[in-house]
């Protein structure tokens, strides 16, 4: 189970704070890749208000023993009281691509 892969899902509210988080993590070796995307628009509820934002996702490709570390990093770089944070099992991909996840990522 420890060397099952994640997809790890975040929003940042700048470029440059998405862009510091996937340094720290793959610099770590906590993460083997992480794609910050373009600007989206969010819209949420949050304390009994409608809310539109910009944020900027990360995809965090990683190995399930890395999350609570990954968890970790993401809450302390973070501004937001309650960050978006999930994490999706990967079941299926190119074998080549998930076992250079494996190789990369620390254990």
């Amino acid at each position: 189970m420890q060397d099952e892969l994640l997809l790890v899902t975040t929003s940042c509210p700048t470029s440059e704070l998405a862009t510091q988080i996937a340094q720290v993590l793959v610099g770590s070796k906590l993460a083997t890749c992480i794609q910050v995307s373009a600007p989206v628009t969010s819209i949420y509820e949050w304390q009994g208000e409608i809310c539109e934002e910009t944020e900027f996702n990360l995809q965090i490709k990683c190995l399930t023993l890395n999350y609570a570390e990954i968890e970790n990093q993401i809450k302390q770089l973070h501004p937001y009281e309650v960050p978006e944070i999930i994490a999706v099992p990967i079941s299926h991909g190119l074998p080549d691509y998930l076992k250079w996840i494996h190789d990369v990522s620390k254990r």
